[in-house]
């Protein structure tokens, strides 16, 4: 008899960061949202490229620069070919670049609404133990304990007390893991024998639900 339920959540933030940069318009910083769209500029055989930022206040652009004077030959084709028709995931990648970000604004907004998908990996007859593997797309700005109590119903205390008695392991683990931003590959395995609720909390880890 199996007695893990493993499980893989996919999270898929839903709302990019944005920058706060000094509005011309507003006459003082504010945060931008990405339009979505990419500007280019041929020079020859040079390519400059920026993405497109809206002020959310008054609707000021904000040209972030993503490169300038590159060589199109220097250009894989499927980068150009993203370029030249705003492909949404290669500009979505871009917009979550916060270390590109924050060499722009000195502040920058992050968010911590999003999608979980859920994929069942190996199913359980008694619910004694639940094995989580996170997939991280883009960089999301939630902590562990956070993500998990709101994803299994239950609070952040028990979470803890579990972590304390080594019924819950985490994989990498280092201090503090339980308030620090999750991370892609972390894995989470928790003990739920002698848990009154423990076939709930499976269910709530197999099911899916929106966070945020």
């Amino acid at each position: 008899m199996c007695n893990i339920l493993k499980v893989r959540w996919t999270i898929n933030p839903r709302t990019a960061p944005k920058p706060w940069i000094a509005c011309s318009g507003c006459g003082c910083h504010k945060p931008f949202k990405s339009s979505g769209k990419i500007r280019l500029n041929a020079n020859g055989k040079k390519l400059d490229a920026w993405l497109i930022y809206k002020c959310v206040g008054c609707d000021k652009t904000w040209n972030r620069t993503l490169f300038e004077r590159q060589a199109i030959r220097d250009l894989n084709p499927p980068t150009l070919e993203a370029l030249q028709g705003n492909d949404p995931e290669w500009i979505r990648a871009r917009e979550f670049d916060l270390d590109a970000l924050r060499r722009k604004a000195q502040r920058v907004d992050e968010f911590a609404d999003a999608d979980v998908q859920r994929e069942v990996l190996g199913e359980t007859d008694s619910g004694s133990v639940l094995e989580i593997d996170l997939a991280i797309a883009l960089p999301f700005s939630m902590r562990l304990d956070r993500l998990l109590a709101s994803e299994l119903g239950i609070s952040r205390s028990r979470l803890q007390a579990l972590h304390e008695r080594a019924k819950l392991l985490l994989h990498p683990d280092c201090a503090d893991i339980m308030r620090r931003r999750i991370k892609d590959g972390t894995r989470v395995v928790v003990d739920l024998s002698g848990e009154a609720d423990r076939y709930l909390i499976c269910k709530a880890a197999a099911s899916g639900k929106e966070i945020g």
